[in-house]
């Protein structure tokens, strides 16, 4: 039997078009994975090499400059909405970050929650980096939150924008409909989540530079737990009414829409409590600014601009907080300090145009001590003292510590002693504190009141002896001055007898001198005739 030989198929035969074996066609997956490796080595490498030899500035105006072609050929349109506009807050910043927040869905990768104490739910915010897809009226928006960092002169600092991605023939429906729409949106959502906030200066996380940090403003106080006399309570309550409904007012004669009120009085007597019944009435935010933190005008212009519209500056104990160089002392190279004028610029100059319904506090324990040119009106247009407790503000303490409403059988004798001595609110309270018992407290403090009397009885005697003392010292001095003045008078009275003693003398002498000449002059006379008549005789005998 002959051996059967393989058939000979010519090279047109569609076997031929197959190989033996796949692997000459497809690697092996070591094979694979070492190219890939390799790959993405150098690509790393030239990235490394790239962001090293190539400053950020310069990357980015290329980047700026090759992204518009990618957005050509992609047919998308691309919206930037950066955290500033300038030195100034963009509001659209704000309001997309809170309209994005209700956007939320379980597929965002990476989210940044929070919850404060008193809180009922959780806050959450998109991280840097994450996206969000939107829709309005059957359009596809596309969100993303981008955050890089800047150095300049040696600080770094973080700057945030949001981009908004979306088909290019639906521009007119974004800009004239859709961003509206956010804004609205944002603006209905913080109504609905108000939360009063006070903000204080913080560290910027990188550099040396300070903004404003925030946490939730829980201070109880109101008008109605106030220890303020009824017509003072009642003036304030009016005077800010009158300034919240007249914002076409201060636009038609010309003003920035904002006032100026200056606490002024004792320690203890009320004015953080005021401010506080102020924000909490008004719905308005507080910032508070400590003075001695800021090193210069340009630092300051740059925090005042920071401050949202609704809200109240206040700069407590501004007598004591730093020393501002007024404005006639301005010395060489102080343009990098704080000064007067640069906090007046802002209080009623040029920038206090920047922001609307806004409301300056200061508070002071020593009025006179401030410069006229803050006190005037259009910077402080309102000066409010507040003193010492008065029976109204104890009765309101009384209600409000110990639950007393209306009379008590030692308000009578209370009264009688607050009209004479003076004891802050903050005395009171802490008086009323001490026992849970209403009567307790009641008497304990009227035994307060008689032991304050005392002392201040005691003080008085001894400023009375003090003033007396120094009265008399005043008095003896005064008779030493005029001692000293008499003694040159005396000397010269003295001497002046003495002269005309000297006077009198001297007319005696000459009265017997001009006597001995007299006589002198007779025996000349009779010495003379004596001669002649013994001449005479001589004659007559020759």
């Amino acid at each position: 039997m002959l051996p059967c030989k393989p058939s000979n198929h010519s090279s047109s035969s569609p076997f031929n078009k197959f190989p033996k074996s796949f692997s000459t066609i497809f690697p092996s997956a070591t094979s694979a994975f070492t190219t890939y490796a390799s790959i993405s080595a150098s690509l790393m490498l030239l990235r490394s090499i790239f962001n090293d030899l190539i400053p950020y500035p310069l990357r980015k105006h290329i980047f700026s400059a090759i992204s518009p072609l990618f957005c050509f050929f992609s047919g998308k349109q691309t919206i930037i909405i950066d955290q500033s506009d300038g030195i100034e807050p963009n509001h659209v910043f704000n309001a997309t970050e809170l309209y994005l927040s209700t956007k939320i869905n379980p597929n965002t990768k990476r989210l940044k929650v929070s919850k404060r104490i008193k809180d009922k739910g959780l806050s959450c915010k998109l991280d840097k980096g994450q996206r969000i897809t939107d829709s309005f009226n059957g359009l596809e928006l596309k969100w993303r939150h981008v955050c890089y960092e800047v150095e300049k002169k040696g600080n770094v600092t973080e700057k945030r924008y949001f981009m908004l991605r979306f088909k290019k023939n639906n521009g007119d429906l974004v800009m004239n409909s859709y961003l509206p729409f956010v804004l609205k949106s944002a603006e209905m959502i913080e109504n609905e989540m108000r939360v009063l906030k006070i903000h204080t200066l913080g560290n910027v996380h990188y550099g040396s530079k300070f903004k404003w940090e925030s946490i939730k403003l829980e201070h109880p106080s109101t008008f109605e737990t106030l220890a303020l006399d009824p017509e003072l309570k009642t003036m304030i309550v009016d005077d800010l009414n009158r300034f919240i409904r007249r914002k076409e007012f201060y636009k038609k004669v010309g003003r920035s829409w904002k006032r100026g009120y200056l606490l002024y009085g004792p320690p203890g007597t009320g004015k953080s409590s005021l401010v506080a019944a102020m924000a909490n009435y008004l719905k308005f935010d507080i910032y508070d600014l400590q003075l001695e933190n800021i090193k210069s005008d340009s630092d300051l212009r740059r925090l005042l601009l920071d401050i949202g519209n609704r809200s109240i500056l206040v700069i407590e104990d501004i007598d004591c907080t730093v020393n501002l160089p007024d404005r006639g002392h301005r010395r060489h190279g102080q343009d990098k300090q704080l000064t007067l004028s640069g906090l007046l610029n802002f209080v009623d100059g040029l920038w206090s145009s920047c922001g609307d319904e806004r409301i300056i506090v200061l508070t002071t324990n020593h009025k006179h001590r401030l410069d006229p040119a803050l006190l005037r009106p259009g910077r402080m247009d309102l000066h409010i003292h507040l003193s010492y407790c008065g029976m109204h503000a104890f009765k309101v303490l009384a209600a409000n510590y110990l639950g007393i409403e209306g009379e008590h059988r030692l308000f009578g004798e209370i009264e009688v002693l607050l009209g004479a001595t003076k004891v802050t609110p903050a005395q009171v309270a802490e008086e009323l504190m001490k026992d849970e018992d209403v009567d307790v407290a009641v008497e304990g403090f009227l035994s307060f009141l008689k032991q304050r009397k005392m002392e201040e009885d005691e003080l008085e005697k001894d400023e009375a002896s003090k003033k007396a003392e120094v009265k008399e010292s005043r008095e003896l001095k005064i008779e030493h001055k005029y001692l000293k003045k008499d003694e040159p008078l005396k000397k010269a009275e003295v001497k002046e007898s003495r002269e005309l003693k000297i006077e009198h003398k001297c007319p005696e002498k000459d009265k017997v001198s001009k006597k001995a000449e007299v006589k002198e002059s007779e025996e000349l006379k009779i010495e003379h005739k004596y001669l002649e008549k013994e001449e005479a005789s001589k004659k007559t005998k020759f």
